[in-house]
């Protein structure tokens, strides 16, 4: 049996204070994705609280 390895490479982290769920309480990766790779995204109607998203979205570009 071959052994497994899992490698993550990423440029930045960055911690904000809350993060986009649904109702359900499942957080929106793909979304979360597009936003930091500046690409286009639809922010989906079963979204908890839509103001976190911009929340998310300044504190990206006051990295920069």
């Amino acid at each position: 049996m071959k052994p497994s390895v899992r490698l993550t490479c990423y440029k930045n982290t960055v911690i904000v204070p809350r993060l986009p769920k649904t109702r359900s309480g499942k957080m929106l990766r793909n979304t979360l994705c597009k936003i930091v790779n500046s690409k286009e995204y639809i922010i989906p109607s079963t979204i908890d609280d839509t103001s976190v998203i911009p929340e998310i979205i300044e504190i990206l570009r006051s990295r920069k």
